[in-house]
């Protein structure tokens, strides 16, 4: 998988303004963004549908493996992943740390949506 490069990934983590988008089923037109939160790991982004698998969006990127993030000022041509499961408890502590004072964190930490937590990597945009 590709890495974000350094000075991306700290706007990234700084921000709390992730808007997701994943492809539509055609495979190219962008979904409705969705703002949702993300936490960094390791130099790794991650997200997670507060629906859990259940989510749409979440479904679509499973399906579609690709699409856009809108964040930091920026917009950006992603692939999704299902996130290693080993890095459960390393992605809820950051998720603990980051929004700590939000009391929407206790379910965001629970087993529905960290079953659908997805790692988002970038891509190179489609050649013309």
């Amino acid at each position: 998988m590709k890495r974000w490069p350094t000075p991306h990934i700290e706007r990234i983590v700084d921000a709390d303004d992730l808007h997701i988008a994943p492809f539509r089923a055609d495979g190219i037109t962008p979904g409705t963004p969705t703002w949702i939160w993300s936490v960094v790991v390791d130099g790794r982004l991650f997200v997670r549908a507060w629906n859990g698998t259940r989510s749409r969006w979440y479904q679509a990127a499973i399906a579609q493996r690709a699409g856009q993030i809108t964040t930091a000022g920026a917009t950006y041509d992603v692939a999704f992943h299902s996130a290693d499961p080993g890095l459960k408890d390393r992605i809820d502590a950051a998720y603990r740390t980051k929004y700590a004072a939000s009391s929407y964190l206790p379910p965001m930490v629970a087993s529905g949506p960290q079953a659908a937590t997805v790692e988002v990597t970038p891509r190179p945009a489609p050649q013309a």
